[in-house]
């Protein structure tokens, strides 16, 4: 069964490449799925031919319900299981850079994408393929530009109109994670600092007062800062304050009458979103401060009997995520939401990105065996 909100015309794409196929074959082995998958070019924003070829794999699954939002494709069991999975991944990637087609050079798999996240990407249309019957009804999710601005995020797109067919137990988002549980995420917080002086010639400094000069006790502060370490049900999150950016000057022999200094706050889940601005914010009292963004971050959710089982499947012991992902979204529909997927993510949007073909197996495995 396929519902679609846009779903385009068969055949039509948002541009041709010639490595892509005309169809996706699910059965082929899953470390030939995933370079398939990475020679088919979906930066952020033109995902459509490879929405268009996942829509139509998945829709030859009589086992699966297909609904298509824009470039976003939901897949749905109904089993009648008491429990709902998701296994949530963006099919967007970052700008590429040189790094296409994909190559395979010993156990590693080179492309855009391989580890962040068409490698995950893989193993779940693999299991929607093969898992016509399952321990859990899953809802297998693909959705579009996670690597941009929020507004443009097909997950938060989905939980805004169709927040149903996000309805779920728990989720799995299948980011890289070097194939271990990496529960929660920590929050992101990036405000800007605004530090006022008084323009003069360079000739007679002292008859102004330099903005830049003033931003110096900023990071100095920021300098000494010392991460706040926070556990949560047995994980450790460390926070971070820095510095990311600094603006000012006017001209060469002119005093600067203002400088800008951004600053990215990490914290940890324990803190709200509204709770990471007030302490900031009073850390910084001096100063006239603008908040940029702000993404609340997940608790592990590690409580949950599904997520403890699911954590028993895989050899190593949960660690916590360093970095906002968007299990922090299900968090927000009350989902217990863990991290699990293949690639190391100190690799992600790295020109020499790669996969480890182990770890594409391994991953899968554990997902297999426990939706089995």
């Amino acid at each position: 069964m396929t519902t679609s909100a846009s779903t385009p015309p068969s055949g039509s794409s948002s541009g041709s490449f010639s490595g892509a196929p005309e169809y996706l074959d699910l059965g082929i082995d899953l470390t030939e799925l995933t370079s398939t998958l990475v020679d088919i070019p979906s930066e952020s924003g033109d995902e459509q031919l490879l929405a268009d070829l996942v829509e139509s794999a998945l829709t030859q699954l009589t086992h699966l319900e297909v609904t298509r939002l824009g470039n976003t494709v939901i897949a749905r069991t109904n089993f009648g299981h008491g429990e709902r999975v998701i296994l949530g991944g963006h099919l967007d990637t970052v700008p590429a850079n040189n790094n296409l087609p994909s190559r395979l050079e010993g156990d590693r798999l080179y492309g855009l994408g391989t580890c962040d996240m068409k490698g995950g990407v893989a193993i779940s249309l693999k299991l929607a393929a093969e898992l016509a019957s399952a321990s859990r009804d899953v809802t297998y999710l693909y959705y579009e530009c996670e690597e941009v601005d929020s507004a443009r995020n097909g997950l938060a797109k989905v939980s805004q109109s169709d927040p149903e067919l996000l309805a779920g137990d728990f989720a799995i988002l299948m980011e890289p994670s070097n194939a271990g549980v990496e529960a929660g995420c920590q929050g992101s917080l990036r405000f800007e600092l605004a530090v006022p002086g008084q323009r003069a010639h360079s000739a007679r400094s002292w008859m102004g007062s330099n903005a830049i000069h003033h931003a110096a006790p900023i990071l100095n502060l920021l300098a000494d800062y010392q991460p706040r370490v926070v556990e949560i049900d047995g994980l450790e999150y460390l926070e971070g304050l820095n510095a990311v950016g600094i603006s000012g000057g006017v001209a060469g022999n002119v005093i600067p009458d203002a400088t800008t200094v951004t600053i990215n706050y990490r914290y940890a889940p324990s803190r709200s979103a509204d709770e990471a601005v007030d302490y900031v914010t009073e850390l910084f009292a001096d100063y006239e401060l603008t908040v940029v963004d702000n993404a609340g971050g997940a608790f592990p959710g590690l409580s949950e009997p599904a997520a403890q089982e699911f954590a028993s499947q895989v050899a190593e012991a949960p660690r916590p995520k360093y970095g906002w992902t968007d299990v922090s979204r299900f968090n927000d529909l009350g989902i217990p939401a863990v991290n699990f997927g293949p690639g190391d993510p100190s690799m992600a949007h790295h020109k020499d990105e790669f996969v480890e073909v182990t770890q594409l197996d391994s991953v899968y495995t554990a997902l297999k065996n426990w939706l089995s």
